[in-house]
């Protein structure tokens, strides 16, 4: 490795000095400092290129300090965090906080070495404008129980090589979660490759997994580590048979070549819900389904854990203007209030792009509520499932009828068009009802007496 500038910050001298040797002779110039104090000055003075970061030390802690230089953009560099006893919720807020990765004590060379190396490698990446900063993909990770139970999930699916398959709505930014999966299991230390078969021609995507003697392909370029697929049933036709095959076997052939070469890849694809029942249809095979369907979770849309709403939009500022170097401000309480209410139909990449808006317009520390609303839109579609529909920006009258023309539209529906059904299921007397549905212009289909 080529030579860097690299802080330790640790209290334990025989960790620092251990941590000195062993990256010298690497060929890296190593700072040291005991304690939060000493590191401040260190990293001023040296602009260093990685930090080793101890969590637990007698004056600040290194969360604390992480969150201190989270929002500073002087010296923009990767931290990794070392702990002797970490928990599950510190490695989480460091991630959120923008470190890099989460290594544990006793340092393993096998562990230390090749994270430092990705970290350093990631760094120049960065600067040469290849990707974002690893801030902005940190997964936006509540405190609710829903939220934790797929925090819990995630980390306990991150110790199994199988394929794993997330089941989510538009906009749950699936690939941080693949990402925090990567980063937590046993192939931490080999790459993360994120496809998006939509960028390809069909007959090239195929191709593009396979590589050949030239140009080796994505299987190879991810080998030892994990490739990131979005939603499988937008993979082209030859794609989805390559991959099938992969999958079952174990192995795959370059083009140009009859050899079979075992894989070494974990695989994360994500799908749209209902999943199952499309299973077997044009746009995805049954194999394919099955193969990748060894581990699968769901992850649970935003409106159903809103109560992290206020904490998530937290984190999201956090990334937001450490990553983009947007202006930072907070969101009031009224706005977080309004926040939690709205019933977010594109999920997170909708709270991070509303966010976005707001700082990149700029305006006082706090976030209004009239701010919130003008950019929310002014109403949900009409035919919006009920749950999406953004109720609280209508006048009362409004919201009611919305309401009411949505759940009887869907109860409707569930009672197969019987009006009969449906005056018993939601309690109304028929003629009432007759008169509610020509006043909402709902259409009854002829026959729905029956």
């Amino acid at each position: 490795m080529s030579a860097s500038r690299i802080l330790v910050v640790d209290d334990e001298a025989d960790i620092r000095r251990l941590l000195q040797e062993i990256l010298s002779e690497e060929g890296h110039d190593v700072d040291v400092a005991a304690d939060a104090v000493q590191a401040r000055a260190a990293r001023a003075r040296t602009a260093p290129d990685l930090v080793l970061l101890d969590i637990w030390m007698p004056d600040t802690d290194g969360i604390t300090l992480l969150r201190e230089w989270s929002v500073d953009a002087r010296h923009d560099c990767p931290v990794v965090m070392m702990s002797g006893h970490g928990t599950v919720e510190t490695a989480v807020e460091a991630t959120r906080l923008g470190a890099f990765d989460f290594i544990e004590k006793p340092l393993s060379l096998a562990k230390l070495l090749p994270t430092v190396k990705r970290a350093l490698d990631a760094r120049r990446t960065r600067q040469s404008g290849g990707f974002s900063s690893a801030r902005t993909t940190a997964p936006l990770l509540g405190r609710s129980r829903i939220a934790q139970q797929l925090r819990s999930e995630l980390l306990r699916l991150a110790a199994y090589p199988a394929p794993l398959l997330l089941i989510a709505e538009p906009g749950s930014e699936t690939e941080a979660l693949a990402r925090f999966v990567h980063q937590s299991g046993t192939r931490a230390a080999g790459p993360f490759l994120s496809w998006n078969p939509r960028a390809l021609q069909a007959d090239q995507a195929a191709a593009a997994l396979l590589g050949g003697k030239a140009q080796p392909g994505l299987i190879d370029q991810a080998s030892g580590g994990t490739l990131y697929t979005g939603d499988v049933e937008e993979l082209p036709e030859g794609a989805r048979g390559v991959l099938a095959g992969i999958l079952e076997t174990g192995s795959f052939v370059r083009s140009g070549s009859a050899q079979p070469v075992k894989c070494d890849v974990r695989f994360i694809a994500t799908a749209l819900p209902g999943i199952e029942a499309r299973a077997g249809g044009a746009r995805i095979g049954r194999d394919l389904y099955a193969q990748l369907s060894v581990l699968p979770l769901r992850v649970p849309p935003l409106r159903e854990y809103a109560e992290d709403v206020p904490e998530l939009l937290r984190q999201c500022i956090d990334q937001l203007t450490a990553g983009e170097k947007l202006q930072f401000r907070r969101c009031s309480v009224a706005a977080q209030n309004r926040l939690r209410n709205y019933p977010w139909p594109d999920n997170l990449r909708e709270l991070r792009n509303l966010l976005r808006r707001l700082l990149l317009r700029g305006g006082g520390e706090e976030i209004s509520l009239e701010e919130v609303e003008g950019e929310l839109a002014a109403q949900s579609p009409i035919d919006a499932p009920l749950v999406k529909q953004d109720l609280l920006s209508l006048p009362m009258r409004e919201a009611r009828e919305h309401f009411e023309r949505a759940y009887l539209q869907q109860q409707l529906q569930l009672c197969g068009g019987k009006v009969g059904l449906l005056a018993k299921r939601v309690g109304m007397e028929r003629t009432h009802l007759y008169r509610k549905l020509r006043s909402l212009g709902i259409e009854i289909s002829h026959g729905a007496e029956d």
